[in-house]
């Protein structure tokens, strides 16, 4: 075998030893790697499960605003009606009558229900009114017992001074413009309403919804004034009476109820009447 020179043994040392070092550098490379590979995983996940700030709700419902009642107050008392007070029929009017030539129509406007039963009425005497005219002409006011509440095409159902309506003795008024003899009258007995009925005389009369029962009110106006309100103030035009029952129109249809009913409905707002004298 050759002798090697100490050149070529230095050279092949040289070369094992680069050798060595390629392996042992082949070897890290997979480590490094797979340390890298689950470092990267490790943030990756560091990352995802890294809760996102998310957007707080921070609305709040506006409080429900409620208005005090400080214009009117309940009233302590309620009317009477004439079955507490008088039961018996007037002696010298019949059991029953009924006005059978009279007609109605339903109101134009959405709370002008005072306006609608006028016209009926005083067609029924011969006097031909524009629905829309006569609404335009009754007064104005706060105060229903002096003029028109609100806006007549406003909602039903409420109190004054929001949209209301108007009570008896303003209609009145307007109608003996007309040339018509009404009177705008409260606290009139069944027996005095059909006694009117009776003697072939419609009556114009204030009650709650289609004769329903309601809760008088005691209202201020801004002059302080009191009247006596009700929520869904209502006419109706009574044309006829049984020995237990009245009958009406509404919105030109005919109704009957007891009179126990009618009496309680028509007594809310103290048995406010248009009646008519002799035309």
């Amino acid at each position: 075998m050759k002798k090697r020179s100490p050149e070529q043994t230095f050279y092949l040392l040289c070369g094992l030893l680069v050798m060595v070092l390629l392996v042992a550098a082949l070897q890290y490379r997979p480590a490094m790697s797979q340390n890298a590979s689950a470092s990267s995983f490790t943030n990756t996940l560091t990352l995802q499960r890294t809760p996102t700030p998310s957007m707080v709700n921070t609305y709040k419902p506006a409080p429900t605003l409620t208005r005090t009642p400080t214009q009117f107050l309940p009233s302590p008392t309620s009317f009477p009606t004439q079955e507490q007070t008088d039961t018996t029929l007037v002696p010298d009017i019949p059991a029953s009558f009924y006005i059978t030539d009279i007609t109605g129509h339903r109101q134009y406007f959405g709370i002008g229900c005072e306006a609608s039963a006028a016209v009926d009425w005083a067609h029924y005497f011969g006097v031909t009114i524009v629905e829309k005219e006569f609404q335009s002409e009754l007064p104005v006011s706060d105060n229903p017992d002096v003029g028109f509440v609100g806006d007549v095409n406003g909602a039903w159902g409420n109190l004054p001074p929001d949209d209301y309506g108007v009570h008896a003795a303003p209609v009145a008024e307007l109608l003996r413009d007309y040339g018509l003899k009404a009177e705008g009258e409260k606290g009139i007995t069944l027996d005095q309403l059909r006694a009117s009925i009776a003697q072939g005389k419609p009556v114009i009369a204030w009650v709650i919804g289609n004769v329903i029962y309601g809760t008088p009110v005691e209202y201020m106006d801004s002059e302080g004034r009191i009247a006596i309100v009700a929520a869904y103030e209502h006419v109706v035009i009574v044309t006829g009476y049984g020995t237990e029952s009245i009958r009406y129109l509404n919105n030109g249809e005919t109704y009957e109820v007891l009179n126990t009913l009618f009496q309680e409905s028509w007594g809310t707002l103290g048995n406010m009447v248009v009646v008519a004298g002799d035309q």
